[in-house]
């Protein structure tokens, strides 16, 4: 038997981690995945499942979102007493959670428990950096800046739009290697540097940007932001309409809630204007000041923890019965948020 507690918001440290986990199970047979969430499942369903022996796998593997929701102490003690039993070493409980703590009696339960923070923005960098040099290019830091702006500060999110700036390119260079015409100054006749790299111009990350970020979270808060109600739901509408996830749409304003709050910080101790703290919390381009400036001006800490409980409160509707009416659901949240801000 196995435990661990693994919180904080860098999710692709984190969900690195749980594979981690998975595959070591996995070296000794198949493994069953089970999978709750702490506010939708009684503690009695997890623990049912942790002692049921299992018919078809050597090995069990039992993981719970969400689980700072977990909040009544009789399913706190029951959790944390199946830590402290000695059982199958081939079971493991993994409890997951954003927050950076759970309920104050996890605190006695017999596991290994990890805080996976948000990087630094120096971190971010050079994050990037290294992961566009494993796929054989090369960036400079204002397409760094410009990316980090518009991507939720985890590796998870880093790692999928980095990916899919990279294919972008390769298409974009496959569809001109049709026509015929001279190397940048500098560069061989491959498009590549002497080091052998393929440089990521800034003209290409924009190209990327406006292709595929037409509409986006980042574009809604703009509206919300701006209290724009009507253009808000255009926004959602378009996303929607072209299947973008709709618990996506939630975590990239939840994303961007969190750093509307580090910028209500600057404004109280007076650094709204200082450009390295500004910079620090990934504001660097005019559009992403005036956008943070707008929502300032709609939204003080209060209230701004009151959209990031509306969002979760959303964000667990959408995994309940009623998601079949996703569309009204995006539509009642946005109401809501922009009805939380100052008219």
């Amino acid at each position: 038997m196995s435990a661990y507690i693994f919180l904080g918001q860098e999710l692709g440290k984190k969900q690195d981690a749980v594979t981690a986990i998975k595959e070591k199970l996995k070296k000794n047979g198949s493994a069953e995945e089970f999978t709750f969430y702490g506010d939708e499942s009684p503690a009695g369903t997890i623990i049912d499942t942790l002692q049921n022996q299992g018919l078809f796998a050597d090995s069990k593997i039992v993981i719970v979102k969400n689980a700072e929701a977990i909040k009544k102490k009789d399913e706190i003690d029951q959790l944390v007493s199946w830590t402290k039993t000695d059982s199958d070493e081939n079971t493991v409980l993994i409890l997951l959670s954003d927050e950076n703590r759970l309920a104050a009696g996890f605190a006695n339960a017999k596991a290994n428990q990890q805080i996976f923070y948000e990087m630094f923005e120096n971190e971010k960098k050079q994050w990037l950096k290294d992961f566009f040099k494993r796929e054989g290019f090369s960036i400079d830091n204002d397409c760094i800046d410009t990316i980090l702006e518009l991507i939720e500060n985890n590796t998870e999110a880093l790692k999928r739009d980095c990916f899919n700036l990279i294919n972008f390119i390769k298409a974009q260079t496959q569809a001109g290697s049709q026509t015929a015409g001279k190397p940048a100054a500098g560069l061989p006749a491959n498009g590549l540097t002497s080091s052998g790299m393929q440089t990521i111009s800034h003209s290409e990350v924009e190209k990327w940007l406006s292709h595929n970020r037409e509409e986006s979270a980042f574009t809604l808060f703009s509206r919300i932001a701006a209290g724009d109600l009507t253009r808000a739901l255009e926004s959602l509408s378009v996303m929607l309409a072209a299947k973008e996830s709709a618990s996506g749409i939630l975590a990239g304003l939840a994303w961007c809630f969190r750093k509307l709050a580090d910028y209500l910080t600057l404004i109280d101790s007076g650094s709204e204007n200082n450009s390295f703290e500004l910079k620090k919390i990934g504001l660097s381009s005019p559009k992403s000041k005036n956008d943070y400036l707008a929502a300032s001006r709609r939204y003080n800490s209060d209230t701004v923890e009151e959209c990031l409980a509306l969002t979760a409160h959303y964000d667990l509707l959408l995994r309940s019965p009623v998601a079949v009416m996703e569309k009204i659901l995006m539509d009642r949240y946005i109401l809501a948020i922009i009805s939380a801000g100052r008219g």
